[in-house]
């Protein structure tokens, strides 16, 4: 039975990625900071109780992480998902930089998906599928840039990028590959009421690109259609 680890899952994408692989009857071990406040999580755990576990885990906190790592020891993650992220109001506009929401996205947007691939790197490396994909954004995307703004969310996005590609040359003596996605513009708590697509609609291109990915995709950054994004 393939494994679904995924971060920031109580709501948006990360719910709804969860949704579709247990519909597709996956093993998925959902993260959230707050399980008990997770209603949507802790429903869908309910309907699909052989299937779905729910995990605390604030992805700064690096005991919790640890906490994780022994509860998975030794069983195979087909595909480790850093979903969980900020967008840093408070680093987005020039001359009103705060140096707290600048190293909350730091910690949140860059830090953590490293952590995460440095502490489940053996369990990927013991499944079928191998595959660590982090969710970037199109702000990450210097090429992409004509708008300005959003310091800290354009620049961890950006530096997450590179992580990610310096993680394909390095794991693919593992076989594992490693992906950036672009989730589309959403609509969630993040993306607003006016974004193109719905979570759910953006989970199931996510999956698709995600289920026809091979190591040669190593280090690629797809956009939600399954095209490449320069950066």
């Amino acid at each position: 039975m393939p494994t679904l680890l995924i971060t920031g899952a109580n709501r948006g994408i990360g719910l709804e990625l969860s949704k579709h692989y247990l519909s597709q009857g996956w093993q998925v071990h959902s993260c959230c900071r707050n399980p008990n406040e997770a209603n949507a999580l802790n429903e869908l755990a309910q309907q699909y109780e052989e299937l779905l576990t729910v995990h605390a885990l604030e992805v700064t906190n690096e005991k919790q992480m640890d906490a994780l790592k022994e509860s998975l020891l030794n069983k195979p993650v087909d595909i480790l998902l850093n979903n969980a992220g900020v967008y840093a109001l408070g680093a987005s506009q020039f001359g009103k930089t705060d140096d707290k929401a600048w190293d909350e996205a730091v910690s949140v947007n860059l830090v953590a998906p490293m952590k995460m691939m440095e502490h489940f790197v053996e369990n990927v490396s013991i499944s079928d599928k191998k595959i660590i994909a982090s969710m970037s954004s199109k702000m990450g995307s210097i090429d992409d840039n004509g708008s300005g703004g959003a310091y800290a969310y354009r620049a961890t996005k950006a530096a997450l990028n590179a992580v990610m590609v310096s993680a394909a040359h390095d794991l693919r003596h593992l076989d594992i590959t490693a992906l950036i996605l672009h989730p589309g513009w959403v609509r969630t708590d993040m993306g607003g009421p006016n974004g193109e697509i719905s979570a759910e609609e953006s989970a199931r291109m996510l999956a698709k690109i995600l289920d026809h990915c091979s190591i040669e995709d190593s280090g690629t950054f797809f956009d939600i259609d399954g095209s490449t994004i320069p950066w």
